[in-house]
Order: structure tokens, then sequence, then C-alpha cells
């Protein structure tokens, strides 16, 4: 190897040294980045403080007892401390149980001169009960035929579960991550013994019935005009290898506008996959730098927007390669949110939104641009701050473009948390039985994301749902939606 370094010339050996400079530069920041996600907070904030000290790994003796100290007096304190002077109210729902305290002894010859009230929030664990159907039958005297009440719509058909069971072991899975089989634990400790098959085919059952008002959500999704657009893995069993898992993708779009999701299962994560919904839509489509949606945001009639949280993130691991650069990328992405912020905080409309990004943030975003031309030309393309500027650099048309509207968000993160709850599920019930139960479960969780981002009873929801989709007409089916039951209940409590 040293023969073949002599051999070379200058420039070839500059060359050479050069290339392997680059390298270490490279594996150094990936060590970097391995170690941080190994022992470090995966957060994403800056504070733009070079001058602030790294905590040790353990205290020193003398201020562990300090330490100590100061705990022991705050705990006597909190003992010793009187009631604090106000606290919070407690909801105007809920029912209220009265319990009147009288005084001890003869109170004859005594007036009642007021009454001091005070408060406690209390609960019972859920309650199983038997709803049971008594449907009378008549016959006329002369017995010409027989009259019976009529059996009201069922979930199941002769199944024994009803909609309220239904709707909570389906928002106990889905929203609240609990498994089946520890679902059937609880039903264990009020002695109602179910088998798992049981429960399974309930869920089941239970999901199939909400397909029509998942179809019609999936079609109003490919009409909007805004969509952001995430993908996150679900691993399902339905695997060629006997005893592995596939790994499917939930692929999921987002309308900001009026705050609906919709989740779409595919077996595979491939560049085809969003061709069913993205065709033939019209608008702003937000994506991260995930290369499937490059093609459908260079189609006529789409402005494709980046997320500044992901090139943040870009940045955010150079601290480690390049902390001045990086310190100085961030400090200008903490201007733009900055902005953002202060519209949020002043209630600002889409068309005050625009003139404040127009005003202020297009300034930062030019300056930005400039600088990256500039220096990412003094960078080594495979160091992390060389990847964190061509991230930018080749999106920076999409990252630009939010300044368009006032209605476009900075970057994907509403969808990013409508995902949440899958990544939160999958650490208990763990995978999918199936490629069809993948795809029940998107529709649920579909329809779980809007309740929760329209602040619906997840629960209330449900067993409204189950119990009237069978019997509701087809034209009406839009009532069922979470926002749109929202309203009905907003009325009804007027």
């Amino acid at each position: 190897m040293e023969t073949a370094l002599e051999n070379l010339s200058k420039e070839d050996l500059l060359k050479v040294v050069s290339s392997r400079d680059e390298e270490i530069d490279y594996l150094k920041s990936q060590l970097a980045m391995y170690k941080r996600m190994q022992f470090g907070q995966k957060r994403e904030r800056f504070q733009g403080d070079p001058n602030q000290r790294e905590l040790p790994f353990e205290a020193a003796p003398v201020e562990v007892e300090q330490q100590q100290e100061e705990i022991k007096q705050k705990i006597e304190y909190t003992r010793k401390r009187p009631n604090h002077k106000g606290r919070a109210k407690l909801p105007k729902h809920l029912p209220v149980q009265e319990i009147d305290i009288y005084p001890e002894g003869d109170l004859t010859d005594m007036i009642c001169i007021g009454k001091e009230i005070t408060e406690e929030l209390e609960c019972e664990p859920a309650k199983f009960y038997i709803k049971r159907y008594i449907r009378y039958k008549y016959t006329p005297k002369n017995g010409d035929g027989v009259k019976i009440g009529e059996l009201p719509e069922r979930v199941i058909e002769r199944g024994i579960p009803g909609a309220g069971l239904l709707a909570m072991i389906l928002t106990g899975k889905y929203m609240d991550h609990l498994p089946l089989y520890r679902q059937k634990q609880i039903f264990a400790r009020e002695n109602i013994q179910i088998a798992s098959s049981t429960i399974e085919g309930w869920t089941k059952e239970a999901l199939i019935k909400l397909e029509p008002l998942y179809e019609q959500l999936a079609f109003d999704t490919k009409a909007k005009g805004y969509l952001q657009a995430d993908e996150t893995p679900i691993k399902v069993l339905d695997s060629d290898k006997k005893g592995a898992a596939h790994q499917g993708w939930y692929w999921v779009y987002h309308c900001p506008l009026d705050r609906t999701v919709l989740f779409d299962y595919n077996p595979s994560r491939g560049g085809h996959v969003p061709k069913s919904m993205l065709d033939n839509f019209k608008g702003y489509l937000q994506t991260d730098g995930y290369p499937a949606y490059d093609k459908y945001g260079k189609k006529k009639g789409i402005t494709h927007l980046a997320c500044w949280a992901h090139a943040r993130r870009e940045f955010e691991k150079a601290l480690q390669n390049d902390r001045p650069r990086a310190e100085k990328a961030l400090l200008m992405i903490q201007g733009l949110y900055n902005i953002e912020r202060k519209a949020k905080e002043e209630n600002l409309s889409p068309q005050q939104i625009k003139e404040l990004r127009l005003k202020e943030s297009l300034d930062i975003i030019n300056e930005m641009g400039k600088w990256i031309f500039e220096e990412i030309k003094n960078t080594l393309p495979k160091s992390q701050i060389g990847k964190a500027m061509a991230y930018a650099y080749a999106r920076w048309d999409a990252l630009s473009a939010y300044l368009n509207d006032g209605n476009l968000q900075i970057d994907n993160n509403l969808v990013e948390n409508a995902i949440r709850p899958v990544a939160l599920g999958r650490k208990n019930w763990l995978f999918a039985g199936s490629h069809e139960a993948a795809q029940r479960s998107a529709m649920i969780y579909s329809f779980l994301a809007i309740c929760k981002k329209h602040e619906v009873n997840p629960y209330q929801w449900l067993k409204h749902t189950l119990l009237n989709i069978a019997s509701i007409n087809h034209k009406n089916i839009k009532d069922l939606y979470p926002q749109n039951y929202k309203q009905i209940i907003d009325k009804s409590n007027m």
C-alpha cells in the first residue's frame, strides 16, 4: 500500500488524503449521532447558547448530600403547608351525588344558619350489566296472525355484545393501547369469562361496520386542496417467511384546514403506493424528504411544500460535526418559528399571517438561502453539515412555499402528531394478524385521530356510530363523522 502511494503524483496524493479526511469526518459524525441516540435526549429544541456547559454523569458527594437535605426540607414543608387558596373547578356536566351531614346531638331547639359545601371527584369502575329485550307477542282474538315488538338494530346480529361494550373494547385497544388479552383480564376480574377468539371476533365485526364511513372519508380526502402526508411502519404476521413478520406501512394523509386524517395501509413503501390518493390531487402537498412524493409534487396543479422541522433536525444532528455553522442555521430557523408563534398568540387571520410572513419571515429565508448557497461549496458532501445543507438546498423552493398562503403550515408536525398513537400502540399489541386486520386498524385509527383533533369523546362517538351506521341513509353518512357528531352534541346541549 505504501509503495502504491509513493508512486502517486502530488495532486493524486492530495485527492487521496482529502477523500480519507472526508470519510473520517463522516464516520466521526455518525459515531457522535449514534452515541447521542443511545445516551442523549431525543429532543430538537435549540437554545442557541454556546456557553451552556454539559451536565456531568454524576454529581459530587457534597452536592448529593445538599440536594437530599433540600428535598427533606421541601417534603416537611409540603406536609405542614396549609391548603392552597384555589383549585381547578370540577366539570359541570358530571352528575352530582349529594350527601347531607348534620351535627351530632339534639337539634330540636336549634336553627340552621347556613351550610358549607365540600366537593370531591369520585369514580366507579366500569359497570357491566345485561340489557335484556323482552318482546311481547300479541294475536287477535280470532287467532289470525301474530304481532311482536320489533327488536332494535344491533351491531352484531345474533351476537351478545352491545354497542357500548364494543366501543369500550375498540377505544381501549386503539386509543388507550390496551391489547385484547389485557381487556380479557379486566373482564375476568368481574367474573366474566370470554374466550380470546370471541373478543377478537367482536373487534373484527365492529370494525367491518365502519367500512362505509371509511370509504366516504377516503373519497373526501382525495378532494382536499391541502394535504400533509407521512408514513409509519407496522409489523404484520402475514409473511412468506415462517416465523417472520412482514413490514407493512400506514400512509397517513392529514388536512390541516378541516382537521381530518386518513390512514391507508399498504404492504409496501414504494413510490407507487400514493397513486390511489394523489393521482388526481390538486393543491398543496406537504411532505418530508421521502422521494416517493417527489413525482407527485412536480405534477401540474400541485405545489409541493417541504417541512422545516425535518430541515431543522438535519442541522441539529450537525452540531457535533460543525457547531458554528449548525448553530447559525438553527438560530435562523428558530427565528422563523418565533414568527409562527407570534401569529398563533395574536390569533391572526390567514391573510394577516401571510402579510406577517412576507414582512418578517421572507427576509430570514432570503438571508439563509444566500448563506447556504455560499457555504455549501465549502463543506464535505458526506459530512453531517454538508448533508444538512444539501437537504435544505435541494428543497429550498418547497421550504419557502408556505409563504404563499396563511393557511399553510411551516412543517409537517400535525400529521406526525396524528401518527403517534400508532407508535404507542405498537409497543403494546406489537403487530397486526394479517394485511386485512392492518387495514381495519387503519380505519379506526383514522376516526380516532379525527376525534382527538376535534376534542370528541371517542367512546361516545363510537357507540353512537355503531348504533346508527346500519340504518342511516347513505346520503347522510357524513353526519357520522366525528366533527359532525360534535356539532350535533353541541346543539343538543344548548
